[in-house]
């Protein structure tokens, strides 16, 4: 459906009188949904959690095993690996720099995991590596971008506000795309492409909330009640109604969502972020306690209770992990933030029976060289190839796709692309990228853009 007939629908139905009502509006526009943008297929997820580790955390450090990089610590790449890489000669790499962590087999699918993740890696059998990540942009902002909304203009539509357009409204009284934004140690800083809209109307962008602080502004003031708050919306909504019937709704849509969202989450906003129903133990869980993984810890934890809420996109963006000089002290840094309390996150979705249709995505924007950065011990950008994980939402864990070279600087199979990632989670969920489309400008756009995207079907149970 085009963006014509989108608006065309509404025009008939406040044409019809049946914005009538006040807040009977909200279950109207809670209902409603683009037929271009409905679900198309059964999805195995309800919810994504998208972790996104801001700064290009190391392949070669987390999830990729390099026992060649080992043995050849401080030396120039030998002529018998380049000579049959043709990406490795022509990059001349020098000075290589082994991992300073080991890694060991766990679980009982023995997947390989470094020893900078030990909570992780209790959960190795739910999660699904892929080594054989890939694109071409190797600075932070845009290889954001590509991460998150496909290409690194920026003035494309996030994966997360693809899937609220794609699904409709589906939480009542929270918004349904939530992005939180954790820690920004370094350069990298949050680019709003990674919540943003793009393209499709402005409703469907996130709304980026501080874990620490809660929704701002949804209490109401002491001398406003609930009833008086409804009455004031359905006068805003009947102001609405009548500018509508004047000029035509286009300018409204947003403004209309807005009112009912807002109205929404001062009910239900501060109940999400009143953390007295979790007992002491699963707080504690989370290193709620600890100051190093208090702010991560409660971000988990709010997704957590997101998924139970109904939230259908949830994202975490954790920066920091760029690592140019210091590559141990950083990544050790920053894996004591979000090791214990994403390790927790899937146990506690598992043992509360939502792992199972609650989608987690692991991943940064690129990762980084095997070499060492000047004298510095530590690593540079390289998107090259770069390491991720899935867990849960109907994903086959303790498996691992794709490979890289000996040295892990290039991807030697299955290479996967920023856009296969998208089309497989808007898959999780029951949304076909090819056929999720939106008219801009005469041209159906999907999320997959002019270069395309495959679902990696193979990452499914």
């Amino acid at each position: 459906m085009c963006e014509t007939r989108w608006l065309n629908r509404r025009q008939a139905l406040i044409s019809g009188g049946l914005y009538g009502g006040g807040i009977a509006l909200k279950s109207l526009l809670g209902s409603e949904q683009p037929i271009t943008g409905s679900r198309q297929t059964t999805g195995t997820a309800k919810s994504i959690i998208f972790l996104f580790m801001s700064g290009g955390p190391s392949q070669v450090d987390t999830f990729d095993p390099k026992p060649t990089l080992t043995k050849l610590g401080g030396q120039d790449v030998p002529e018998s690996i380049a000579a049959t890489v043709p990406q490795i000669k022509r990059a001349g790499l020098k000075n290589l720099l082994p991992s300073p962590w080991g890694f060991n087999r766990h679980g009982q699918s023995g997947l390989e995991i470094s020893d900078l993740l030990p909570q992780l890696s209790q959960v190795a059998d739910d999660l699904c590596v892929i080594r054989s990540m890939s694109h071409r942009n190797p600075v932070h902002g845009p290889g954001e971008c590509v991460a998150l909304t496909g290409t690194s203009t920026g003035e494309r539509p996030s994966v997360g506000a693809w899937s609220m357009f794609g699904l409709g409204r589906e939480s009542e009284s929270l918004p349904s795309f939530i992005a939180m934004n954790i820690h920004n140690d370094g350069m990298q800083y949050p680019q709003p492409a990674g919540w943003g809209s793009g393209f499709l109307p402005s409703k469907f962008q996130g709304a980026v909330i501080n874990p620490d602080r809660g929704i701002r502004d949804a209490s109401p003031p002491p001398s406003t009640t609930v009833q008086r708050r409804k009455q004031e919306i359905e006068t805003i909504q009947s102001m609405n109604r009548d500018f509508a019937s004047r000029i035509g709704v286009s300018d409204l849509e947003a403004r209309i969502q807005s009112y009912e969202t807002a109205y929404a989450m001062q009910i239900a906003g501060p109940e999400l972020f009143d953390l007295k129903s979790e007992d002491h133990k699963t707080i504690e869980s989370y290193g709620m306690f600890e100051a190093t993984t208090k702010h991560v810890g409660k971000a988990c934890l709010l997704a957590r209770r997101m998924v139970e809420r109904g939230v259908p996109f949830i994202q975490i963006r954790v920066g920091g992990w760029d690592a140019h000089s210091q590559l141990k002290a950083n990544h050790e840094k920053l894996a004591q933030r979000t090791d214990q309390p994403i390790a927790t996150l899937i146990k506690d979705l598992k043992k509360r029976g939502l792992l199972q249709q609650t989608l987690i995505v692991w991943a940064g924007e690129f990762g980084r060289t095997p070499t060492m950065e000047g004298k510095s011990g530590g690593r540079d950008h390289s998107p090259s190839a770069y390491s991720i994980w899935l867990a849960g939402g109907g994903i086959r864990g303790g498996q691992v796709i794709g490979t890289t070279d000996p040295i892990g600087y290039t991807v030697t199979s299955d290479p996967i692309s920023p856009n296969d990632m998208h089309a497989t989670m808007l898959h999780a969920i029951g949304l076909d990228a090819t056929k999720l489309a939106y008219n801009h400008h005469g041209l159906e756009e999907t999320p997959l853009g002019v270069t395309g995207g495959k679902i990696l079907r193979e990452a499914f149970a």
